[in-house]
């Protein structure tokens, strides 16, 4: 979506919008985002030890700030958040409107609901490990199996598919890598629709989620968790 036709943004209960930026098409804005930044934000870039680092923070918390704007109707500099035990942000003001953010690389995504706990993660598709090193430890009895089951060639996608929808649904119950990733299953066989098969805490938990995996960019997996009954989920590319 262009950002130069964007007025107000808005998002019907039920549905969630999903945005994704390529840093490579926004870098050369970077001035216009950094405007966008608080004093602490600004600070807080100025800590990256690499310059790409600096320039990708400043990007994507900027288009953030802009895009929030338009859903809250506040100009991008009046947007503020809080962040919870675990780190997770959300916005400071008392609204229905709930949000999360990831990024990896190049690429970052953006999902916006209304009243619903949302996770969203994105990953960029290493190769330099071995991927069962990790799973057979933090992976669930049946994600393991799952895995084990993938050609060795595809199993480096296959984990990216399981690790960014495990990311996303302990982002979405605000909880931080410390909580057991083995505790619940997701399924991994396809990149165009996703289940949580158990959650060990509550038999009933399962049914609760919304989890769809979705296509950025070349190399990267990505998975968006929400827990609510969504009718509907629009995604955009963020255009200036």
């Amino acid at each position: 979506m262009d950002s130069s036709k964007i007025n107000i943004l808005e998002i019907s209960n039920g549905n969630c919008h999903v945005w994704m930026v390529n840093f490579n098409e926004m870098k050369s804005n970077i001035s216009l985002f950094s405007n966008h930044l608080s004093d602490d934000e600004k600070l807080r870039a100025s800590k990256f030890h690499f310059k790409k680092d600096e320039e990708r923070f400043i990007v994507f918390r900027g288009i953030l700030r802009f895009i929030s704007g338009k859903y809250l109707n506040l100009k991008p500099e009046a947007v503020t958040f809080k962040y919870g035990e675990f780190g997770k942000p959300e916005f400071a003001l008392k609204a229905d409107l709930k949000f999360n953010i990831s990024h990896s690389k190049n690429m970052a995504v953006m999902g916006f609901v209304n009243n619903f706990d949302i996770g969203i993660d994105i990953e960029f598709m290493k190769s330099d490990f071995h991927v069962m090193d990790i799973a057979d430890n933090y992976f669930s009895k049946r994600e393991i199996e799952d895995l084990h089951h993938f050609p060795d060639s595809l199993q480096t996608e296959g984990f990216y598919r399981c690790w960014t929808r495990k990311e996303a649904f302990i982002k979405a119950k605000s909880k931080g890598l410390s909580f057991p990733l083995d505790a619940f299953s997701i399924s991994i066989d396809s990149d165009n629709e996703a289940e949580l098969y158990e959650t060990l805490w509550d038999a009933n938990e399962k049914d609760l989620w919304h989890i769809s995996p979705f296509e950025t960019a070349k190399n990267y997996k990505a998975a968006l968790a929400i827990k609510g009954n969504i009718e509907k989920v629009d995604y955009f590319d963020f255009k200036l």
